[in-house]
């Protein structure tokens, strides 16, 4: 049998298009039992097998409850929120991972392209991480910042030293929206003014004060939480209403037509004309802040034009306001090119949040700022029980030391070129895939009903690839207004093989799709 993986690793494999033109090259036969030929639920067409990397970690047998218990229990005893937001028709059962890998109670092995939602930055379970807290676990698990301990100093420490001045100054929560929430709050105080402007589309967390920064309405409610809070168009040079194939800062632009002239985005101008219009007609004169990801997350790998940012800022701190980049989903190397996403725009920022991969899934968050903004925050009294405790702290230094160890941020920027370009491929290939875009190992492919209206994919539609893939072995997310786009945001550890894994995969899925409709 012709293993496909031998060739796509091959010197001579860059370039080679035929790859993509004829699936069968693209495929390996089931030829015997085990964990390693796994195939899709889909009766028809007949799915192609793909060969899943090899992992010499064997997953220990489960023998907990059975997968309908499970299932019950969450129905009737989790709130029905939980069930609201769980992924699959049917769900996927977790019992162990490690590194890129996760396994379900029945031993099937899954490829984990989105990292507990961008949050698992160094790997399951990665040795480095697991010895570090389990030495602290046998030192001090808790106590609380009224008392000095080691590890927070020297968290800080490090952490700080990874900011450009004047960023120095840290205080440590739970969570991005504990992050956000406290962001919104240092703002007000530190500007005397209220007013906060967030992109559309844009996610800051769930707790009251991060939903009013959320421009999204499938996380709001009908209370009072978005009180001063407004927003502004998304520059989104693929759905919005202007942008080209010059736009972005990425590997992969848009297919739209560009006709700006050298160094200078017509797009960008207009983009920002909808931001002064903002300022002119909707809030004060002067205003608190401004809230953006360096690339939206949940929004979908949204990217804006080259100079947005940083044109965005002069005019957020005309108007009196601080900038925040929230880096909960961009921060610690995932873009590639540089540590912090907001680099990548050349800016610096009067406050940066962060969370999720900060400590690879151990609950923490952080706002880091300068001395001055931080100075206002202490005129009164605010205290976090767990925050930076010794555990967590412990956790967050050895991620650190493991990115730059493992050169982690390298491999974002080399395996997720890799990732873009080749995606690139297929949405020429397919018209349903109308845009692929991101940086390093934060991805987004946008699903259209053709290229020339952008209309989002149905949503049935996007269930049926989303469904494939995971049936054949990889785990995606899905973002967007509409759920049109499928977000790739793996541990930051996976290498190329994996990424001609899914390759394979989501190109059945789609061929697999295309030739049902």
């Amino acid at each position: 049998m012709y293993n496909v993986f031998s060739r796509l690793n091959s010197p001579h494999m860059l370039g080679k298009t035929d790859i993509w033109n004829s699936v069968e090259v693209c495929a390996k036969f089931l030829t015997g039992g085990g964990v390693l030929h796994q195939k899709s639920a889909v009766k028809h067409p007949s799915p192609l097998l793909h060969e899943i990397p090899p992992c010499d970690v064997k997953p220990e047998p489960y023998h907990g409850m059975s997968k309908q218990d499970l299932l019950e229990i969450r129905k009737q005893n989790c709130n029905p929120m939980t069930m609201k937001v769980t992924y699959y028709k049917k769900p996927v059962f977790i019992n162990q991972g490690y590194m890129q890998w996760l396994w379900d109670v029945d031993g099937k092995r899954y490829l984990d392209l989105f990292a507990g939602v961008a949050t698992v930055s160094v790997g399951h379970c990665n040795p480095k991480v697991r010895e570090a807290a389990e030495k602290q676990l046998g030192r001090l698990w808790h106590t609380t910042s009224i008392y000095v301990y080691p590890q927070l100093q020297e968290y800080a420490e490090k952490l700080t030293s990874l900011l450009p001045d004047p960023l120095k100054v840290v205080y440590f929560t739970n969570s991005g929206s504990e992050a956000n929430d406290l962001a919104l709050l240092m703002a007000r105080l530190h500007t005397g003014n209220f007013d906060v402007i967030t992109l559309r589309g844009s996610y800051h967390g769930g707790s009251p004060q991060a939903t009013g920064l959320t421009s999204n309405s499938h996380y709001k409610y009908p209370i009072p939480s978005s009180l001063g809070c407004h927003n502004t168009m998304c520059p989104d040079v693929f759905r919005g209403l202007w942008g080209g194939s010059h736009c972005r800062d990425s590997p992969v632009q848009t297919i739209r037509e560009c006709s700006c002239s050298s160094g200078h985005c017509q797009a960008n101008d207009m983009y920002l004309n909808e931001l002064k219009e903002v300022f002119d007609t909707t809030v004060p004169n002067q205003i608190a802040a401004f809230f953006g990801e360096p690339i939206q997350g949940v929004g979908g790998a949204v990217q804006y034009p080259k100079n947005y940012l940083k044109d965005t800022y002069q005019l957020v701190r005309e108007k009196g306001g601080i900038c925040i980049a929230d880096e909960v989903q961009t921060g610690f190397g995932r873009t590639g090119s540089h540590f912090w996403g907001f680099e990548g725009h050349n800016v610096i920022p009067d406050m940066v949040t962060m969370a999720k991969g900060i400590a690879n899934g151990f609950p923490m968050g952080a706002v880091v700022t300068t001395a001055e903004i931080a100075k206002s925050f202490a005129k009164g009294v605010h205290f976090n029980t767990f925050g930076g405790n010794p555990l967590a702290c412990a956790i967050a230094s050895s991620v650190l030391d493991t990115i730059k160890e493992d050169r982690l941020q390298e491999n974002c920027d080399q395996v997720g070129t890799y990732l873009l370009t080749e995606l690139a491929k297929l949405r020429d290939k397919y018209d349903i895939i109308g845009d692929v875009r991101g940086k390093g190992l934060q991805i987004g492919v946008e699903m259209v009903q053709d290229k020339v209206s952008r209309v989002p994919l149905p949503s049935d539609a996007i269930n049926e690839i989303f469904e494939d893939v995971k049936d054949m072995g990889v785990l995606i997310g899905k973002g967007g207004l509409y759920g049109q786009t499928f977000r790739i945001k793996p541990p930051m550890c996976i290498n190329k093989d994996d990424a001609d894994f899914f390759l394979a995969i989501f190109n059945q899925a789609v061929l697999n799709y295309m030739e049902r409709r």
